[in-house]
């Protein structure tokens, strides 16, 4: 059975996050679980993307068609924004980190941590209960919901991002280049952002089966079933993995564990990165 284009581009994302994989396991192996929540998540979100092609091409591959398949991996393709957005999150706090490696605002970063979660629980809750008639309309609004959270959690990215680049002079200094490699990314994350918001709201409906009525609103080109499938390898693709590509280079490159050091001059120069709570 051949492939149809959904089935081609997921086999294609599965070959282009393999290797992502292995390396996003290398980062957090050099960086550790304490000083690398950033990098852990980018291991989930690399797992979530070979997992969920895997899903989708084992549905066109098995038949009769299995539409729990279908569900599972269009899930994971519509929650996988969320560790991407977490991912980053996490790497801005690092910027936060002390010369021996103490994290400062952590309960604020904490919040937001927990938007990102909430927002990823109501869009999985959502697409799972779709499939129902009877509760078809609540699982639209909690996906609604859902990727309104997602945009409110970017827009909390950019104003940290904006926030450090005005407290530079006291940010430690591979940190910095941590922060370029951050604001290069952060456009891409706002166009894959923006394409969630709208294939969100392109329907009412999360139907992986289309034998429903045709859609033929405004938005119809970007929804995820229906849309164009050009639309959703630029704006949803190729936007993540620029971004993955910009952390793992930035991860691999910079030596940012030589930002830890136990000096009191270093605690003087960077008073941004003292304790907080």
């Amino acid at each position: 059975m051949a492939f149809d284009t959904q089935g081609i581009l997921a086999a294609v994302t599965i070959a282009m996050y393999v290797p992502f994989l292995l390396v996003s396991i290398k980062l957090v192996a050099k960086y550790g679980i304490s000083r690398g929540d950033g990098w852990i998540l980018l291991l989930i979100f690399c797992i979530i993307r070979v997992l969920g092609g895997s899903l989708l091409v084992a549905a066109e591959k098995i038949t009769p068609v299995n539409i729990s398949l279908y569900i599972g991996g269009y899930a994971l393709e519509s929650s996988g924004l969320s560790p991407l957005l977490v991912c980053t999150l996490g790497l801005l706090h690092s910027i936060f980190q002390t010369p021996d490696g103490f994290s400062s605002h952590n309960r604020l970063f904490r919040l937001f941590q927990i938007i990102g979660a909430v927002a990823l629980v109501l869009t999985i809750i959502g697409i799972s209960n779709s499939s129902s008639n009877s509760s078809s309309s609540s699982a639209n609004t909690m996906r609604r919901v859902g990727v309104i959270l997602f945009a409110v959690l970017y827009i909390v990215l950019v104003g940290i991002c904006v926030f450090l680049w005005t407290q530079t002079r006291f940010v430690l200094r591979y940190r910095k280049q941590l922060l370029k490699a951050i604001s290069i990314a952060l456009p891409f994350l706002a166009i894959r952002t923006l394409y969630s918001v709208l294939s969100t709201f392109s329907s009412s409906s999360f139907d992986v089966t289309s034998t429903t009525q045709p859609n033929t609103g405004d938005l119809a080109k970007f929804n995820i079933f229906t849309g164009e499938w050009q639309i959703y390898l630029v704006m949803d693709m190729l936007m993540e993995y620029a971004i993955v590509i910009i952390y793992s280079v930035a991860g691999l490159v910079l030596p940012l564990n030589q930002d830890y050091k136990s000096s009191d001059s270093y605690q003087a120069e960077y008073p941004l990165s003292r304790p907080q709570y």
